[in-house]
């Protein structure tokens, strides 16, 4: 994930929910930020109807709602050191997802310019926001890639999309080809975890995931023959080939 393209180095991750980017990929976005790029996230939703219960049990409205799932976003990206957090208010359960959001959605991406994308797992049956939102993100990249979509423009390259652990990684068809340590800066995850107070449930949870993780990243970096040592990672499926010169 290091590749850049022109000289300002970029990524773009796009989120189906509010909380989604902090779970899944909170400690990449914490390191390129360190490694000096621009992170935008696109949130598409504020998850008010689906994932925010403990505030309905409370009997707040849905405006309330809004509102605190946005504070709790923005004080999550500001942990992390996100770069811009584009709020695209698209209601959830499900997402609105037509063509006025597609237009808004290919404006950011050749806006940002990514080297990298990120995205949900390709099949979420326990939540089809999920995977419509990787569906939707495909098309998008497509539309900005295109040089008859407005014309004159800045087309978008070929940046890698990479898909994020999914919550219940055996019934999704998710295969991580990509695990990344992310313990320099899981303080910085852990905390931005912990804004997501709708959500306290899933603190340790992905805590877990990420220890999980950095054993699998341990191993694939040569085991007890000498794999360098890891706390915390994350795991990313590549949608696209990768280019190299050497392996």
């Amino acid at each position: 994930m290091t590749e850049t393209q022109g000289e300002k180095k970029t990524a773009l991750v796009i989120s189906a929910h509010a909380a989604d980017f902090v779970w899944r990929c909170g400690g990449a976005i914490a390191l390129h930020a360190e490694l000096g790029y621009e992170v935008t996230v696109a949130c598409l939703s504020f998850g008010e109807r689906g994932e925010s219960a403990r505030l309905w049990k409370e009997g707040k409205r849905l405006a309330e709602v809004k509102a605190i799932r946005r504070a709790e976003a923005e004080a999550a990206a500001e942990v992390l050191g996100v770069h811009a957090l584009r709020c695209l208010d698209l209601g959830d359960y499900p997402l609105d997802l037509g063509a006025e959001a597609e237009a808004q959605m290919v404006d950011i991406i050749r806006a940002v310019q990514p080297a990298f994308m990120m995205s949900h797992s390709q099949y979420d049956p326990y939540n089809t926001d999920h995977m419509r939102t990787t569906e939707f993100v495909l098309t998008c990249r497509m539309i900005a890639q295109a040089w008859g979509h407005n014309p004159g423009e800045k087309v978008l390259g070929a940046p890698q999309l990479y898909l994020f652990e999914p919550h219940q990684t055996e019934q999704m068809g998710w295969k991580p080809d990509i695990f990344l340590d992310i313990t320099s800066v899981w303080n910085k995850k852990r905390a931005a975890m912990e804004h997501m107070n709708g959500q306290v449930h899933l603190w340790d949870y992905y805590t877990r995931v990420a220890q999980q993780r950095a054993n699998h990243f341990k191993r694939n970096s040569g085991g007890m023959a000498g794999g360098r040592d890891c706390k915390f990672a994350e795991g990313f499926q590549s949608v696209f080939p990768r280019t190299v010169d050497e392996l």
